[in-house]
């Protein structure tokens, strides 16, 4: 619940900015128009932001199928997490990753690519499976967008605030700041927005982790996995937009997971960590991890190269 409270005042600082900046710009009418806007936009991001992102990373949607072995992964790990089955997409790209985007858990997808899959082993694999579902089942997917819109608002609205102090308006006309406090202000406003929208994908990763091991009952999975992303990021990335790196699992922009203020996620290390720490009661019914030997599960693995081949 603390990461739902966090998410929710980050947001709503981040609105608030946005408002400020528009009656900076307009006074009380400009605090008006920004609020319409800022409805138009995330209006606009909840309809239609999971297309245009699944287009940017050439996604293909999967049936059944061409892949069992992972549609049947998602349908079951959607079952304990008591969601609908999502659709299910297919990056072709060889790094190793994955995200989920839709508006809501009936209209949402997990996109992986196919370098996890041709990575990970079934219970790692159903670790990264689970942690996008957490994200979904979370609405997460709502908050994220929400926080990058409104950070894009922040930007623009900024822009236009220095452009009318710098060409017109008085000192008294601009809320008793005058012309420098209206463009240090404007200046410092997406830095902040900035922030604020990191710190939202921050903590939500740490929940969707959590609910993650909660969906599988094996966190051992989700940590293996993201040990073995966090290594692997360091020599092969996805070619991803800044816009929509807060998304994946693991941050597609850089190989090294830093606890740095401008990170979109949490350092692997700190994730791993807080994973293994549920896993010390649950290891010792499962046993050691392995890649599925001998236990009935599908080789994703061998059903990712052939996937991957059948698109060649």
């Amino acid at each position: 619940m603390g990461n739902h409270i966090k998410s929710g005042l980050l947001l709503t600082v981040m609105t608030g900015l946005f408002l400020f900046l528009g009656y900076l710009l307009g006074g009380q009418a400009g605090m008006f128009i920004a609020l319409v806007f800022a409805g138009v936009m995330n209006l606009g991001s909840y309809w239609y932001s999971h297309k245009i992102v699944l287009k940017m990373y050439r996604a293909a949607p999967l049936e059944r199928s061409q892949a069992p072995g992972l549609f049947d992964t998602v349908a079951r790990l959607a079952r304990q997490a008591g969601l609908p089955m999502p659709e299910v997409y297919l990056i072709p790209d060889q790094a190793p990753n994955a995200f989920a985007t839709g508006r809501n858990p009936e209209h949402a997808v997990v996109a992986v690519t196919q370098g996890l899959l041709t990575l990970m082993d079934q219970d790692e694999l159903e670790g990264v499976i689970a942690h996008e579902l957490g994200h979904i089942k979370n609405r997460d997917i709502l908050i994220s967008t929400i926080a990058a819109t409104l950070a894009g608002a922040i930007m623009w609205v900024a822009s236009m605030a220095r452009f009318s102090a710098f060409f017109g308006g008085s000192d008294d006309e601009e809320g008793g700041l005058g012309f420098v406090g209206v463009m240090i202000l404007s200046i410092l406003a997406p830095v902040a927005a900035m922030v604020v929208q990191m710190a939202v994908s921050r903590s939500r990763e740490y929940l969707a982790d959590a609910t993650s091991a909660s969906i599988t009952g094996n966190p051992g999975g989700l940590a293996r996995a993201l040990s073995k992303l966090g290594s692997y990021s360091s020599r092969s990335q996805v070619e991803a937009n800044p816009s929509t790196a807060h998304m994946f699992i693991v941050n597609p922009l850089t190989g090294r997971q830093m606890a740095s203020l401008f990170s979109t996620h949490p350092p692997i290390e700190e994730r791993v960590a807080r994973l293994s720490g549920r896993s010390g009661a649950s290891r010792g019914d499962r046993g050691p991890a392995s890649a599925g030997s001998g236990t009935g599960k599908p080789d994703m693995k061998d059903q990712g190269r052939a996937f991957w081949d059948s698109l060649k």
